[in-house]
């Protein structure tokens, strides 16, 4: 199926036993020019597919969480320049970026089984997992969802 021009990113939270939130970050593996940077569960999506379901999709892909969980769209998008993508040759040539779209889920009582483009991915606080981010949109999406945890604003319920 031919790549389309938007990218998700998914941000997987879990509440710990003390009462403070921890994220899952991710350490790339598969191609050699990013291979080493800490990032969220990210892809494209594939002509046809929305927004969720890419989002879904990947996160099937990547973690090997079902599809039934609950996604959560965060106000935080990002413009990423399309030279990042081999599927450019595939679009517009007047098409310079394309949007992203971040979600979150609640990681609580699940278990991740990694894909072969992360060699491994942890838990982590809200600080460590800003200072290991990579992409500068990712730690703003993650900045949104941790806030949004700690003022009630998004619900924790799978």
């Amino acid at each position: 199926m031919k790549r389309a021009p938007f990218e998700v990113a998914i941000i997987l939270f879990r509440k710990t036993k003390k009462g403070s939130f921890e994220y899952a970050i991710f350490k790339r593996s598969d191609t050699e020019e990013y291979a080493g940077y800490w990032q969220v569960v990210a892809g494209g999506g594939e002509e046809g597919e929305s927004h969720l379901q890419a989002a879904k999709r990947e996160t099937l892909e990547e973690t090997g969480i079902k599809k039934d969980i609950k996604f959560f769209l965060l106000k935080t998008k990002s413009s990423i320049p399309v030279y990042h993508f081999a599927a450019q040759k595939y679009w517009p040539k007047d098409l310079y970026v394309i949007p992203g779209y971040y979600y979150a889920i609640n990681g609580s009582d699940t278990k991740i089984v990694l894909s072969d483009e992360h060699s491994e991915y942890k838990w982590v606080p809200y600080k460590t997992a800003a200072k290991l981010l990579h992409w500068e949109d990712d730690k703003t999406a993650l900045w949104e969802l941790n806030e949004r945890l700690l003022n009630n604003d998004i619900p924790l319920e799978k």
